[in-house]
């Protein structure tokens, strides 16, 4: 007898998960986190929605232009804390790595020259930490609903502010059951 054929790889790449009201007490509860990388080998993603007290300047070797010096680093998420991933999109950066016009990084001396190029259109977001899942771990999250999913685009993982990401996100949805969280309390036994 035949094997059952082997349903394709999905990939969320460039795909937003949301916490959909399962993670509370996690570092991922009312969360949004932008899938930079998904392959059978496992998943990185950066946390959008948590910015952090440091600044990018106290975090890098060598000293950091006028022009970053109030960047404010993000919390990635809860793998490697002091490892530096960041995300760029710059207008005469067509081809991205994770969106048209977005991609991520990890090498510090090209950080360090993207700050420098003189770029007037550089938008640049710094994270410190990441989420990361071991191989098939993502995929069994998605079937076990642990996260809702939304289609990422430039606007959102750049411009919105991080306070508002999540419920905005939400309050898009089409199941009314999912729309409530965005006006729920944060811990639920308050409501």
């Amino acid at each position: 007898m035949p094997k059952p054929a082997k349903k394709p790889f999905k990939t969320l790449q460039g795909q937003l998960l949301l916490d959909g009201g399962s993670l509370g007490g996690s570092c991922f509860h009312r969360s949004v986190v932008l899938v930079c990388e998904h392959t059978p080998e496992g998943a990185l993603g950066l946390v959008l929605t948590r910015p952090g007290n440091l600044l990018l300047e106290d975090s890098l070797p060598g000293e950091v232009p006028l022009a970053f010096r109030d960047v404010r680093l993000f919390e990635g998420g809860p793998v490697q804390p002091t490892a530096l991933s960041y995300l760029y999109s710059n207008p005469g950066h067509l081809l991205g790595n994770v969106l048209p016009q977005l991609t991520v990084g990890h090498q510090i001396e090209e950080l360090q020259d993207l700050m420098t190029s003189g770029s007037p259109n550089l938008r640049l977001k710094v994270f410190s930490g990441y989420a990361g899942w071991a191989p098939g771990q993502l995929d069994n999250e998605m079937r076990q609903n642990s996260w809702l999913t939304a289609p990422a685009d430039l606007s959102l993982v750049l411009e919105v502010p991080p306070r508002d990401l999540w419920k905005r996100l939400i309050r898009q949805r089409t199941q009314w059951q999912e729309r409530i969280l965005a006006d729920a309390p944060e811990d639920i036994t308050f409501n």
